[in-house]
């Protein structure tokens, strides 16, 4: 089991150890469980259609995305149960080695949540009265 983790580890960390293919997991993973089809991918990334044919193929092979038939488009979206299962290898023996007590917080630091951003309200109409 150990050693599957690690080749699943090494073969997700080297699909990502590339500038493109970070930006287009980390966009995907902004998209959420909606995910993004590849014509907004590579209008957003401003990259050529082979090229992100290429990086979109590798991303899937390394398990990072899923691309899924959606009528007549495919949407590609993020495998959050992959990101967080590397995560999570990354972070399973940290501090391991060390008894002290600042360790801890260092491994899990808290971090806030990312919120949507609040939706602007409409400017309430003042009511005036005419007599």
């Amino acid at each position: 089991m150990k050693q599957s983790a690690h080749a699943d580890a090494v073969a997700r960390l080297g699909a990502l150890a590339q500038e493109t293919r970070l930006a287009l997991f980390r966009l995907l993973v902004d998209a959420g469980p909606a995910g993004l089809t590849p014509g907004v991918v590579a209008e957003r990334l401003d990259v050529a259609a082979p090229t992100l044919s290429f990086h979109l193929k590798e991303l899937t092979r390394a398990s990072l995305i899923r691309p899924a038939q959606q009528g007549r488009f495919i949407v590609y979206t993020a495998d959050f149960d992959a990101m967080n299962t590397l995560i999570a290898y990354l972070t399973e023996n940290c501090c391991r080695m060390s008894c002290e007590a600042e360790c801890a917080p260092a491994c899990a630091p808290d971090v806030e949540p990312r919120r949507a951003p609040a939706r602007k309200r409409a400017p309430a109409t003042s009511r005036r009265s005419t007599s």
